[in-house]
């Protein structure tokens, strides 16, 4: 028989999610400085939110502050970074070895965030058999093989854009249940599929954006 009363999941806003790691990085700045307590005023008027909203974003990942004290930032800082998913390693295949796709196989940093890139495809034949710091590459064929022997299920996709749904597509049926994609082509997946866009192109136009409309 079903249980009618499990603890209902609660969904937390994307707007809570992208800040948070924003208050992740200010309090790791005090803890650098010797800090042992952080209020929400504090964390506030660092990131440019009200207080009140600070509260309201932590209290999803369930800590709590002393009055008249703020909360423990050792203790603010395990549970974020356990709360994102930090500490724990996501393997990832890297699908499109080109100049960005390149350098984020360099990036070794991404580690430290809980994601570990752990192989690359690219449909040039020359770049099979390659290494990038340390990460094989190998021809897009093999992937399948590949995933079956590592059973990776989160891909990033750095492929030019025109090739950006075929590859999708391509790599779903693969196994891949997660695609962080760095292309501008929003791209379709069943549903059940997670996809977070990262589109530094559009990132940049509304940079573009701002800066004429301040100069104008």
């Amino acid at each position: 028989m079903a249980n009618n009363f499990a603890k209902e999941v609660i969904k937390v806003p994307e707007p809570t999610l992208r800040r948070l790691p924003w208050y992740l990085a200010f309090v790791k700045l005090l803890k650098g400085k010797g800090e042992a307590f952080v209020s929400s005023t504090q964390i506030a008027k660092e990131i440019s939110v009200d207080a009140s909203q600070v509260a309201k974003d932590l209290s999803f990942v369930n800590v709590s502050g002393k009055t008249r004290v703020g909360y423990e930032i050792d203790t603010l800082i395990k549970v974020l970074e356990k709360f994102l998913g930090f500490t724990a390693q996501h393997k990832a295949f890297l699908f499109g070895v080109g100049s960005l796709g390149g350098s984020l196989l360099q990036d070794s940093g991404l580690k430290q965030y809980g994601l570990e890139i752990v192989a690359g495809f690219d449909i040039r034949k020359e770049m099979a058999g390659k290494k990038i710091n340390g990460i094989p590459v190998y021809h897009i064929s093999d992937f399948p093989d590949k995933q079956k022997e590592l059973g990776v299920i989160i891909g990033v996709i750095t492929v030019p854009v025109e090739k950006a749904q075929e590859v999708t597509e391509q790599i779903i049926e693969g196994g891949i249940k997660a695609l962080w994609n760095f292309t501008p082509f929003r791209i379709r997946v069943p549903e059940g599929i997670v996809v977070q866009n990262t589109s530094m192109y559009a990132h940049l136009a509304v940079m573009f954006n701002r800066l004429n409309s301040i100069e104008h």
